[in-house]
């Protein structure tokens, strides 16, 4: 039987000494915010609150999203030390059943959410609900040829899922996508060698 990423798994994951995560923001979450208006932002599964606090910075009005409570407490106590000139809430929600406010946000970021497709479909469908009318869907996502690339990725293929496959669960009547593409990247693996990894990024439009 696989493993149950639920409340307690990621406690005690987020419980251990040192971060989890990276100190910096995503990379395309970076690179595909930087034009956009400033606004209300979701930050789906913020973990530590990295991006949360860099799209703070930056001005936007964020509200991080986890399931994890030590995840969430780790996030706030870092917010203390963090001068911005937006802000951060930080809330805590099981995405597989939380729904949240819908028409809410003008942008609503996942970033690597890798979950079983039955989970993974009906969470990106309630975070493009949550989208107000000319916001933005940001879904960033290793990609399935990571699986291959000697670097730490979930096991089963059925965790992965590309950019087009996001896109094709978007009504095309309701939103414009703008963005469907695998972009690699060189990072240190497991052994501190280099190797090429990829995001697969999906970025769209709610249409007004």
């Amino acid at each position: 039987m696989g493993e149950t990423f639920d409340e307690n798994f990621w406690n005690e994951r987020y419980g251990r000494e040192g971060n989890v995560w990276s100190e910096n923001p995503n990379p395309q979450l970076v690179a595909e915010v930087r034009g956009l208006r400033v606004g209300t932002a979701l930050d789906a599964g913020c973990g530590e609150g990295t991006d949360a606090l860099w799209l703070a910075g930056l001005g936007w009005q964020v509200t991080g999203v986890d399931i994890s409570s030590v995840a969430l407490e780790r996030a706030a106590a870092r917010a203390v030390s963090f001068e911005t000139a937006g802000s951060v809430v930080w809330e805590h929600h099981n995405l597989l059943s939380w729904t949240p406010p819908k028409d809410s946000y003008d942008l609503v970021s996942a970033q690597f959410m890798h979950l079983p497709r039955q989970d993974r479909e009906p969470l990106f469908a309630r975070l493009a609900g949550a989208v107000a009318p000319g916001g933005t869907l940001l879904i960033v996502g290793h990609a399935p040829s990571d699986a291959s690339s000697g670097a730490r990725r979930p096991h089963g293929t059925d965790l992965f899922f590309t950019a087009q496959q996001v896109a094709a669960t978007l009504d095309p009547e309701l939103w414009h996508v703008q963005v469907t593409e695998s972009r690699p990247r060189r990072t240190v693996g497991p052994d501190e060698t280099q190797i090429t990894i990829a995001d697969d990024v999906m970025r769209a439009q709610r249409r007004t």
